[in-house]
């Protein structure tokens, strides 16, 4: 039973992990990518839609987003759900298409960009550190009917060298994804 546990636990930190990935990958680090758009909700016909959903996203370049709607009446709400967006984009509508150049960023950007990845990893990090607590009290329950003191601060010492590494881990992303927005 505690082996399940700290198995679960496990898949529930990759899982963090794997959710912190996707949070960086909308942040933009002056290349277009179409991650960069899966933040962004339209309002389509009353419900709040991704706009993945609802158009192709390309990259033509390295500086240019592509983005071409499946139902040409969305391209309007599109547009103006990219402009409310946080990304500071600029889309330009050509009546079939929107495109958005990326531009250079700017040190002041790139600084902002970096207390937003922080933000993202300290949300991983309060994630993974609630997982281990949440292994740990299933331990303890476990003391109680099944487990000896010593097996049970054993398991928790497991689960301690755990989440140290998930940690670790979610430090060395966002060391990368700093790095990728510094470079100029």
């Amino acid at each position: 039973m505690p082996q399940s546990i700290k198995k679960n636990a496990e898949e529930r930190m990759d899982k963090a992990i794997g959710a912190l990935k996707r949070d960086l990958a909308t942040l933009r680090a002056g290349r277009a990518t179409p991650a960069l758009l899966d933040r962004v909700q339209v309002e389509y016909y009353g419900t709040m839609t991704p706009v993945n959903q609802l158009a192709n996203i390309n990259t033509p370049d390295t500086r240019t987003l592509l983005i071409q709607p499946w139902d040409k009446t969305s391209l309007g709400a599109i547009e103006k759900a990219i402009q409310k967006s946080d990304l500071g984009l600029a889309p330009s509508n050509d009546g079939s298409t929107i495109r958005i150049g990326i531009p250079a960023l700017t040190e002041e950007r790139r600084s902002e960009l970096v207390k937003m990845t922080k933000k993202f990893g300290e949300e991983a990090k309060v994630a993974i550190r609630n997982i281990r607590r949440d292994a740990n009290d299933d331990i303890k329950k476990l003391e109680k009917t099944e487990l000896s003191e010593d097996e049970s601060r054993r398991h928790q010492e497991e689960i301690q060298k755990t989440t140290d590494r998930f940690i670790a881990e979610v430090d060395k992303v966002l060391a990368a994804k700093e790095k990728e927005i510094m470079e100029v």
